[in-house]
């Protein structure tokens, strides 16, 4: 059985660890980058699987399936943070796409997942205002409103709402439909159901481009192999540039 208690304990230590407050909507993908000796990569990894993390002795890599939507791959990356910090079974840890199945630790790191994004009285306040007293369950049109302020996918999004007993499973099939369409009229940007343009699909960023980085500065690596580490990691902005110098806008 799960300590809920213990998860939410956790997940609240390492917002405060990475520089978060116990209750806000976060940008994990930036909060990611922050953590030394991290390399995160966005990967197509096929339909089964959403993410992996593998642990070394000085270094960690968290891959994260880019062929999902955006809000499942920052639900991935809070799952893969669970294996990151927590679970002490296997360096190795590749997950499936389902929600609330697996192993024990694959159960725990969703909790924490949905913990880390989703805080318990963040949410609570949230569905209490939407409610405004009234004893009902939510509406499609909140529960879209709900999922953009945390940044979440509609399964993550479910999953917790079933989790608190806001919804039945039986009660929830019908919010599974019309997911983009729902969103889009209620003036929504709808990136957060869709996967990662092709131009991001494949990328890397964090400990393995600063490593190089350094590698160079130091003169341990020559120019070209700098530039073969980075077209390795996809990073073919760094080596050919992006629009040129002065592209950039300074507004």
């Amino acid at each position: 059985m799960i300590d809920k208690i213990d998860i939410n304990n956790k997940a609240i230590s390492i917002r405060k660890k990475l520089g978060e407050d116990p209750s806000s909507p976060i940008d994990i993908f930036l909060l990611a980058q922050t953590i030394p000796d991290m390399t995160l990569v966005f990967y197509p990894l096929g339909e089964n699987i959403s993410g992996a993390c593998l642990k070394g002795n000085s270094s960690a890599l968290i891959v994260i399936n880019s062929d999902m939507s955006l809000g499942r791959q920052r639900f991935s990356l809070a799952h893969e943070l669970y294996h990151y910090y927590f679970d002490t079974d296997s360096s190795s840890i590749v997950c499936s796409k389902e929600i609330g199945a697996g192993t024990i630790n694959e159960k725990k790191a969703d909790q924490f997942a949905s913990y880390f994004l989703m805080p318990p009285a963040a949410l609570y306040e949230l569905i209490k205002s939407f409610k405004d007293g009234q004893d009902r369950k939510l509406t499609i049109k909140e529960v879209v409103k709900i999922e953009q302020y945390f940044g979440v996918s509609r399964q993550a999004m479910l999953f917790r709402l079933e989790d608190i007993r806001e919804l039945e499973p039986n009660e929830s099939t019908e919010y599974r439909q019309g997911i983009i369409k729902t969103a889009a009229r209620l003036g929504f940007d709808v990136s957060l159901y869709k996967p990662s343009p092709e131009n991001k699909k494949n990328l890397v960023l964090g400990h393995y481009v600063s490593q190089a980085e350094n590698l160079l500065e130091k003169e341990i690596i020559s120019q070209g192999k700098y530039e073969e580490l980075m077209l390795d990691a996809f990073r073919y902005d760094i080596v050919y540039g992006e629009g040129g110098e002065g592209g950039e806008l300074i507004d």
